[in-house]
């Protein structure tokens, strides 16, 4: 029992970059959240909940290893055998949801379904400098649409619904004034041209660049916004 300003002072508190949530803050959490799955629902998507750890390796392969949230901002420790002899994982909290969807997608053949329209939402981590509105513990909703391509995965229609399913979620959630910006570099063989070029505009300011951005612009030039900083979070 607390007995003295000194022992309050000196109470354990939220680690950095991460907060309590308390009503009645709660309450418009868990309104938004009824919302997400009634919108959801609607437009036929089923949750989807992967452990909030995975291997280390998934987030190297999805992600990136010369990314930075891959190179500078997971929470990896190695998770150690009972005996000696057992050989330790390295294991990661995760920092985004899409990695461990498409893992469970590959592990349990969901493929055999057709086209699997899922939903998340839970909690992400990343070490990133906390800061206002950022937080190293944050909550994520998302949608993935995947599936073979003969059961329609591939189709515009698919990008189409997503947003269209978007637009109807801020709706319901009385959000407005929003406006939608799309953005795209065309099609694969536009990709490796845009890639090209950037490469070439980023080279007389390697020199300024720290190691992993400089090892950025010739590996995955396209990855360079994220050192200069759709998490829809």
């Amino acid at each position: 029992m607390i007995t003295g300003l000194a022992e309050l002072e000196a109470m354990i508190k939220a680690v950095r970059g991460t907060r309590d949530l308390l009503p009645p803050e709660t309450a418009v959490w868990n309104f938004v959240d009824e919302k997400v799955r009634e919108v959801f629902r609607a437009y036929n998507f089923q949750e989807i909940r992967t452990p909030i750890f995975e291997a280390t390796e998934l987030f190297a392969r999805g992600v990136g290893e010369e990314t930075d949230i891959v190179s500078k901002e997971m929470y990896t420790w190695e998770d150690r055998g009972r005996a000696e002899s057992d050989r330790g994982l390295s294991l990661t909290l995760r920092p985004e949801n899409t990695a461990g969807v498409v893992r469970a997608y590959i592990e349990h053949k969901l493929w055999d379904r057709g086209l699997n329209k899922l939903y998340y939402i839970g909690p992400q981590f990343r070490r990133e400098r906390p800061q206002k509105g950022r937080y190293r513990q944050f909550y994520q909703i998302g949608a993935e649409m995947i599936g073979p391509a003969t059961a329609g995965s591939e189709s515009p229609a698919r990008d189409a619904e997503l947003l269209e399913m978007l637009a109807t979620l801020l709706n319901r959630l009385g959000i407005t004034g929003w406006t939608l910006e799309l953005n795209s570099i065309g099609s694969p063989g536009d990709r490796a041209a845009f890639n090209e070029a950037l490469r070439k505009a980023l080279q007389p300011v390697v020199a300024n660049m720290c190691g992993c951005s400089a090892v950025n612009t010739f590996d995955s030039p396209r990855s360079m916004r994220s050192t200069y900083g759709l998490n829809w979070s």
